[in-house]
């Protein structure tokens, strides 16, 4: 179902592209915009700018395992996306349900760990099924770390955290920035140092509240079933070249 491109083969060859591969994020999160946009402009229905989507994904996948970046979050479907028309939520649901289970032997020769992030009220129990025999077939894998959020939303986490912590049987007398984080759903992830935006949109839509609270913000224009490894590349150079300071003053 994905079409063929071509992928960095070499470090030689990704150095031609003027990226420091020692200076690469660890963890890039990107919201994956404009699907609808791109198929309105083709006269195509908003569901195959999605399927064309799924293709984009995985070539960018590709790239960030040649590039060494650990950790690739992907904002596929927020809590706020079930508003939709109904027609397109259930297309979206057997479409992550299809790549989800065709893709597994792939992902596992790839060495590519999927875990899904999110609430798992309101997916049917196909989808469920699917996502853990997904996550159980690739969880000893430790080549790129995919996470695909899945009826996710930053607020929904956060309080679904703090209820978690409230349920315990001995509620802590206080809360610090570790123990709130072992009830998130990225628990064991390092926070965001990137964050790409698609479509020319600059909001982050209640995705990784908490998480992003130092990354860089990349805001391109392009449309995501157009975003190609030379846009990852772009962004990852922009990033390079920022001062993180992480609210110190620099030193002179």
């Amino acid at each position: 179902m994905f079409g063929v491109f071509k992928r960095w083969t070499s470090q030689k060859e990704i150095k031609k592209h003027s990226l420091d591969v020692k200076k690469v994020p660890e963890h890039i999160a990107i919201i994956m915009d404009g699907n609808g946009r791109w198929a309105k402009k083709r006269g195509l229905p908003r569901t195959a700018g999605h399927q064309k989507g799924v293709q984009v994904l995985k070539e960018i996948c590709y790239a960030c395992g040649d590039l060494g970046i650990k950790y690739l979050s992907v904002f596929a479907f927020s809590t706020e996306n079930w508003e939709r028309p109904v027609t397109e939520v259930n297309f979206l649901m057997n479409l992550f349900k299809k790549v989800f289970t065709e893709e597994i032997g792939e992902l596992e020769n790839e060495n590519v760990r999927v875990q899904i992030l999110g609430s798992r009220n309101n997916l049917d129990k196909g989808l469920l099924q699917v996502i853990d025999r997904l996550e159980k077939r690739t969880q000893n894998n430790d080549g790129l770390f995919l996470n695909v959020c899945l009826n996710y939303g930053g607020r929904a986490e956060i309080i679904e955290a703090v209820n978690k912590i409230l349920s315990e049987d001995q509620i802590p007398e206080k809360i610090d920035e570790e123990s709130l984080k072992e009830f998130l759903y990225t628990k064991d992830l390092p926070d965001v140092e990137l964050m790409i935006r698609t479509s020319g949109e600059m909001r982050i839509s209640n995705f990784f509240l908490y998480q992003s609270a130092y990354a860089e913000l990349v805001f391109t224009p392009v449309l995501w079933p157009n975003f190609t490894k030379e846009d990852l590349k772009n962004a990852l150079i922009e990033f390079q070249n920022r001062d993180r300071r992480f609210g110190r003053v620099e030193k002179r």
